[in-house]
């Protein structure tokens, strides 16, 4: 079996987190691996869609989401023991952020939170989709239950 040396741990801070967090926190602890923690601001567009112009989302609610982010990025990587150095808040698209943090930092498994969707939502995708399916390295998609 492979053994892990640099685990990245995508966390999206809205549910049950803590269940993917502690499995990424047992696996690094189990390969001896390096754990990294990143978070991603989803760049939402808006514009005027009758002219075809989209703009990124840069009003006062973006940064209110980065602050906030980054203050819940770093409690959950001080209850991890994670170094700020082995954090990241980005911002943009959550799917090409993990994957380019992952893949300039020699990243060999990313764990992410799944919700299992069905129907519209599975056509649409998902984070945890997308980086299964893109990813240069194993991707670990914890299943997160429905209470």
């Amino acid at each position: 079996m492979k053994s892990y040396k640099h685990i990245l741990l995508a966390v999206d801070f809205f549910d049950r987190q803590t269940v993917v967090a502690e499995r990424a926190k047992d696996l690094a602890e189990r390969y001896g691996a390096r754990l990294s923690l990143i978070h991603v601001v989803d760049a939402l567009p808006i514009g005027d869609p009758a002219n075809d112009v989209l703009v990124p989302f840069e009003m006062d609610l973006s940064q209110e989401f980065i602050a906030l982010g980054r203050k819940k990025l770093a409690e959950l990587a001080s209850s991890l023991g994670v170094p700020e150095h082995q954090t990241w808040l980005e911002t943009g698209s959550p799917k090409q952020e993990i994957l380019r943090i992952a893949e300039e930092n020699g990243v060999d498994l990313i764990v992410v939170g799944s919700h299992g969707r069905h129907g519209l939502a599975l056509l649409l995708g998902s984070t945890a989709n997308g980086v299964l399916h893109h990813a240069n390295c194993d991707v670990l998609a914890v299943r997160l239950q429905h209470p």
